[in-house]
């Protein structure tokens, strides 16, 4: 399975994954909503630290700066599963994302888990980031 597929697999999936945890969610509290999917490929060696800095501190802080966490993955696929996480992220808007990460880049606490965590090097050697718009015909709608 090449990649692109994969993705656009994963893609399809933590969009089901979305209608799911939100198909309540209908009108005017969905309007404006923006989903981030993320696919970090980790550096190499590196994949279980990144693993234990999203399961220890990562995720908390997301959510400290109105990030919500949606769901996150590993593939199936044996050579994806060794350095790949997927993850997906909801906003109120895309302004709103934007301002999210600004704000999670500079948070102090954020800065020293980082800077520890990398004491022997990057964690993550590669950030592919897409923002979504649910489809009309999303549950989520």
């Amino acid at each position: 399975m090449s990649k692109q597929h994969f993705l656009q697999l994963a893609l399809t999936g933590c969009v089901f994954a979305a209608g799911f945890f939100f198909g309540h969610e209908r009108g005017a509290a969905a309007a404006g909503r923006v989903f981030e999917l993320r696919t970090y490929t980790a550096s190499e060696g590196k994949f279980a630290d990144l693993q234990a800095r999203f399961r220890n501190h990562t995720l908390r802080i997301f959510e400290k700066h109105g990030m919500k966490n949606i769901g996150y993955w590993i593939p199936q696929d044996p050579k994806l599963s060794q350095n790949t996480l997927i993850y997906l992220l909801a906003y109120p808007g895309k302004d709103a994302a934007q301002k999210s990460w600004q704000d999670f880049r500079n948070d102090p606490e954020w800065k020293k888990v980082q800077a520890e965590s990398e004491v022997n090097g990057r964690l993550v050697s590669k950030v592919d980031s897409v923002y979504m718009d649910p489809a009309d015909f999303s549950p989520m709608k």
